[in-house]
């Protein structure tokens, strides 16, 4: 729903659009017929302009909602990818056979899994965790310590996602 501030500030576009179309109209209806190709331009790019900002009228309200910040979840996004990416670099180097997974997929996952934490938009809470994931899987001794960080891990992204 609209605040009066956003309401007023569309109708104030809403109006300076409609008026500056009519005159825009009306004077390319001069040019090319005289009064009544006038009239008929200005009025259809009245009615056009009004019906077009009456339609857009959604898109200008989510601009400005405050309560709703951009970044935030292009954050979550990158946070989940993040999650997804260490989840998989950890079942490569702890695979449940022996045989599960080649050398190559293993580094391909690893190289993966550390771009995506490099990213700029990434919480500074998870970019942390992220780092405790990636060295207790990096010394690929303790099976339990690394998914004691990728568990930590999980809740960093959770809470993260909350806090919204």
């Amino acid at each position: 729903m609209m605040s009066q501030f956003t309401a007023r500030i569309h109708l104030l576009v809403t109006f300076v659009l409609v008026t500056c179309a009519a005159v825009g109209g009306a004077c390319f209806g001069l040019l090319v017929g005289g009064r009544p190709a006038a009239v008929v331009a200005a009025t259809a790019a009245g009615l056009g302009a009004g019906i077009g900002s009456f339609l857009a009228r959604r898109q200008v309200a989510s601009f400005f909602r405050t309560e709703a910040v951009p970044a935030d979840g292009y954050a979550e996004g990158i946070a989940d990818a993040v999650l997804v990416s260490i989840a998989t670099y950890q079942a490569a180097v702890f695979p449940l056979t022996l045989d599960g997974v080649s050398e190559e997929e293993r580094d391909a996952r690893r190289t993966l899994a550390y771009r995506v934490c490099a990213y700029d938009g990434l919480p500074l809470r998870v970019r942390v965790a992220a780092a405790g994931a990636l060295e207790a899987i990096d010394r690929g001794l303790d099976v339990e310590q690394a998914t004691v960080a990728v568990k930590d891990l999980t809740l960093t992204v959770y809470a993260h996602r909350a806090a919204r």
